[in-house]
């Protein structure tokens, strides 16, 4: 049993939960001091600690009057039905229903999740139904309702993750040639713990903006409250690229900015995706975990976890901002400055220095100065654009799941979670590269590049192209010695990119959640399986802005194997789909006992979670009974809403799920490069 508290002003609520999802909440209305001391009194001073305060996301709203709230769901039953018949019978506008869509689902989220926070929310919700059904009226009319020549705009699009329906927001500049490519610029707003999609679709247009003459600037949702990671960072790319589709942009000058959370996304997108932006301009917010958290080592968290720092800790991927102009902002006055800083040191280690606009005598906001010189300097690089083939390109990754930039691709690298690298340079019909941890490497990976008879140099041994046609070509390390020849490798499995862990990165793709049609082969297993499956649909939902696909074992076809990354529950009594791809797993597990190398635990209170290429699609992931990895105390800041677990643990769940994690970690680890179990070490 695990006990938290959430806070809003002087008013707690106390709720303990366990493995069964009922909870009971005793609500105090009490200064801070006082309940403070009720708790020690009652539940011990133990209780108090960090991991036991947790911040829910979304905070729990008011109640809205009955009245209002039948009003509401009255009218959202007439438009989702009457936008139901539209799209079966007009299939020609049927890409243009999220934009409708949008507009109902951010009023749905908001009466079933519980998110008003003021009365006058409700009535943004009746605004938002009145858009929603005048552009259904105008679909009905065979017209496009979103062709505002100027202004903002809100548009939806489906992600390909869940199928859910996310907003954005478009200002499209007064006076545009709309028949010529447009430069964009894509905004990231700070944290808003009261901004989910019936907030942002009413308010977003009113946060600080950046415009500039003749040029879009897309203000992202990022899938609410993630920092832009995780489901944060696809919903950018997915809006970008529906941007794309729907208007006239130019894919070679497209640079994002962002403040406070929105400055650690910039951070963040910059550096592990540099083939996206021709700038950047972070403000505020962090790049790392440790020193943002004030972290000391004897604080540190489990290895595997340090080792995900990795995962997007932007000084770890310093080398791929050198490929882009870099326009850093912090208020002189900004403890936020600590992001500039840290990243200033990472540019100097390698001889670099960080373009660092300081606002005189400001605190967490933009000064207008700073603000018309940042615009002064992307314009100045909208000009020039992107160069996708320039002489010269630096690459750093830790994880293939980030591996390319400009012409450069890695294809392997020697160990994950290690400091990768690439330096290449062309010049006359030659290509001289340096490589850290790299065992196969593309070049020419955006074409543009003369690869005829072009002589690489990499790591010191000369390879020559000798009338080489195509416009990519792999280079191989074996045994230390690099080729143009693939070497002859065992058979089996390799990490790839979107193939190579941890758990959360199932996450990041298309997923199916796979839930059991029997019980679990001992009642408390069964009891946690049902707990946690309801946990993390919950948990998508309120933190990540979707409803999960879900499907029973027994109505998963070949189809939903070949396109979706499995999320599979329950033991491999209850779930045949678990059972059908258990043989081919990594893990041994029966009624008796869980095996995971040469380790064995009791399969009454021990559950295995990990992530593995897909037997049956191995092209795709299975998870077995787990979704992302961080919990609720995470969400106390953007900064921890990091992986927690590696590729795979054994849990005890004698020690009940609670805010931290599912519950006790017994063992822990990444596989090896070939998907094989490399150790196993245990508490017990």
């Amino acid at each position: 049993m695990s006990l938290s508290v959430s806070v809003t002003g002087n008013q707690f609520d106390l709720v303990l939960d366990s493995y069964n999802p009922t909870q009971f909440v005793v609500p105090f209305a009490m200064p801070s001091p006082a309940l403070a001391l009720f708790v020690i009194l009652i539940f011990g001073s133990d209780l108090l600690g960090a991991d036991q305060l947790p911040r829910r996301l979304p905070p729990a709203g008011i109640e809205i009057p009955v009245k209002i709230s039948h009003e509401l769901f009255a009218e959202l039953a007439v438009i989702e039905k009457a936008l139901r018949r539209w799209k079966e019978s007009t299939p020609r506008l049927k890409s243009l229903e999220p934009d409708v869509a949008v507009y109902l689902k951010a009023v749905r989220y908001a009466l079933t999740n519980g998110e008003f926070w003021n009365s006058e929310e409700t009535e943004w919700a009746g605004n938002l139904l009145a858009v929603a059904r005048r552009r259904l009226q105008m679909l009905q009319n065979n017209k496009n309702p979103c062709t505002t020549a100027e202004g903002m705009i809100y548009r939806g699009f489906r992600s390909t993750l869940d199928d859910s329906v996310q907003p954005y927001g478009l200002y499209i500049p007064a006076g545009l040639d709309h028949t010529r490519p447009a430069p964009l610029y894509v905004f990231l707003h700070g944290r808003n713990e009261k901004m989910v999609e019936l907030q942002f679709l009413e308010q977003s247009r009113n946060l600080g903006r950046i415009e500039a003459p003749g040029t879009f600037v897309l203000h992202a949702f990022g899938r609410y409250c993630n920092g832009y990671k995780a489901a944060g960072e696809v919903d950018i790319r997915e809006a970008i690229a529906h941007v794309c589709e729907h208007y006239m942009i130019d894919p070679d000058r497209i640079a994002i900015t962002g403040f406070s959370m929105g400055g650690a996304g910039v951070w963040h997108l910059a550096a592990h995706y540099p083939d996206l932006w021709m700038a950047a301009s972070p403000g505020a917010g962090f790049a790392e975990t440790a020193l943002y958290n004030k972290l000391e080592p004897p604080d540190y968290p489990a290895w595997y976890e340090q080792s995900l720092w990795g995962l997007y800790d932007v000084p770890g991927y310093v080398n791929n901002l050198f490929n882009m102009d870099v326009i850093s902002y912090s208020g002189e006055l900004d403890p936020q400055v600590q992001a500039s800083e840290v990243m200033a040191g990472a540019y100097q280690k390698y001889g670099r220095t960080l373009n660092h606009i300081v606002g005189p005598n400001t605190g967490h906001k933009y000064h207008p100065r700073s603000r018309l010189e940042i615009l002064r300097q992307l314009a100045t690089t909208a000009k020039r654009g992107l160069n996708r083939t320039p002489d010269r390109v630096t690459f750093q990754t830790r994880t293939l799941r980030y591996d390319r930039c400009r012409w450069v691709r890695v294809v392997q690298i020697g160990k994950h979670w290690t400091d990768s690298r690439v330096n290449a340079y062309q010049k006359n019909g030659s290509i001289e590269i340096t490589t850290r941890n790299v065992t196969a490497l593309e070049i020419g990976a955006n074409g543009g590049l003369s690869l005829g008879s072009t002589q690489v140099r990499i790591d010191g041994e000369i390879l020559r192209l000798n009338n080489n046609t195509s416009t990519t070509v792999t280079l191989f390390r074996n045994d230390g010695t690099w080729s143009l020849d693939e070497p002859v490798l065992p058979q089996g499995l390799q990490k790839i990119h979107g193939l190579q862990g941890p758990i959360d990165d199932a996450f990041l793709e298309p997923f199916l959640v796979v839930t059991p049609s029997e019980t679990a082969a001992h009642p408390r297993i069964h009891e946690w399986v049902q707990f946690e499956l309801d946990h993390f649909v919950d948990r998508w939902r309120r933190l990540f802005r979707g409803d999960v696909r879900i499907k029973a074992d027994v109505e998963v076809t070949a189809e939903d194997m070949a396109r979706y990354n499995l999320v599979l529950w329950g033991d491999p009594i209850s779930n045949q789909v678990l059972a059908e791809v258990l043989p081919n797993l990594p893990v041994q597990w029966t009624r008796d006992s869980v095996i995971m190398g040469p380790s064995e635990f009791s399969a009454d209170h021990h559950v295995p979670v990990l992530i593995y290429p897909n037997p049956v699609a191995p092209d795709r992931y299975v998870v077995i009974n787990s979704g992302i990895t961080f919990r609720e105390a995470h969400d106390r800041t953007n900064s921890m809403q990091n992986p927690k677990l590696p590729d795979w643990a054994i849990l005890d769940i004698d020690v009940s799920p609670n805010t931290v994690a599912a519950g006790h970690v017994v063992t822990a680890d990444f596989f090896d490069e070939r998907w094989r179990v490399s150790s196993v070490s245990s508490d017990e």
